[in-house]
């Protein structure tokens, strides 16, 4: 009897296994594995575990690969296959792959980079609450002085100014994009780094400062300074987007898709990438973090 019972418990065992063996392959066989790629900025490569994790939660098989190098490298690794999705910015992609368009406002940026693709790349919504521009800098004591508070009233002065550059570290590269329209500075000074840009403007070298990214990346950096605003955006937006492959995706993974863009913000972005840049976070927990807090 006790003999018995025990063959039909191993019986039972075996027929749960083999259930499961075929739930197994069954989510296996739903789909190909879709890899995302990164380039070498920590941006790229936590937006990358961003993308990657959220398809993983549609139950898709996925994986980064990363630090593939700069632009030219990751979409030359999209265009080959090698990888099927890429983070990028709208103003970024406008200017690579069309470099006369003049379209400023966020929805005609990325309506004209959907124009402008190549065949087989498509993009799905854009981060609208994540826009990491450039941003117009004057000294506090200048600004108040000459009542400049955006980047509209500069535009009349600008052709007297010289103005200083600097790139925050960390970041997906601008492409070119941080030209300021209606702004003809009459020099431009490339610093190494924020800090060197603040002291700068302070010391009087430049008048004006152009810094890529949020002020929030670069701590410190604008003490003493003015971050003018720019509702009319004279820079072009530098909006988070997924670039992938044309009929890659399915309806139900480009929703999950549309959903992070949906939650995603410039501030939340910040606080990652300085995360993972300053103190030395895995991208990959930083990701799922950031996707748990948003029921993603």
């Amino acid at each position: 009897m006790v003999l018995a019972a025990s063959q039909r418990m191993l019986a039972r065992l075996l027929v749960v296994a083999s259930a499961a063996l075929v739930v197994s392959c069954g989510n296996d066989a739903q789909g190909p594995s879709i890899t995302v790629g990164a380039g070498d900025s920590v941006e790229s490569s936590v937006l990358a575990e961003i993308y990657a994790g959220a398809l993983a939660r549609t139950g898709t098989r996925t994986a980064v690969a990363a630090r593939l190098g700069g632009r030219a490298d990751y979409l030359a690794a999209l265009d080959a296959d090698r990888v099927q999705v890429v983070a990028e910015h709208t103003g970024a992609l406008l200017a690579h792959f069309d470099v006369p368009a003049a379209e400023q406002l966020p929805k005609r940026v990325a309506e004209a980079v959907s124009a402008a693709l190549p065949e087989g790349l498509v993009i799905s919504d854009f981060a609208d609450g994540a826009d990491l521009r450039p941003r117009v800098l004057l000294t506090a004591q200048a600004a108040d002085r000459d009542k400049v508070r955006s980047v509209g009233d500069l535009a009349p002065r600008c052709g007297e100014l010289t103005v200083g550059v600097a790139v925050t570290p960390g970041l997906i590269p601008s492409g070119g994009s941080d030209r300021v329209r209606g702004c003809d500075f009459a020099a431009t000074v490339a610093f190494p780094d924020p800090a060197a840009l603040r002291k700068a403007l302070l010391d009087g070298r430049v008048q004006a400062g152009l810094l890529s990214g949020p002020p929030e990346l670069a701590p410190g950096a604008t003490g003493g300074l003015a971050v003018l605003s720019d509702d009319d955006y004279a820079v072009r937006p530098e909006n988070v987007l997924p670039l992938f492959r044309k009929g890659l995706l399915d309806q139900r993974q480009i929703k999950k898709l549309n959903y992070v863009a949906g939650e995603l913000t410039t501030d939340e972005l910040a606080v990652m990438i300085r995360r993972v840049r300053d103190e030395g976070a895995a991208p990959g927990d930083i990701a799922r973090d950031w996707l748990d807090q948003h029921a993603l």
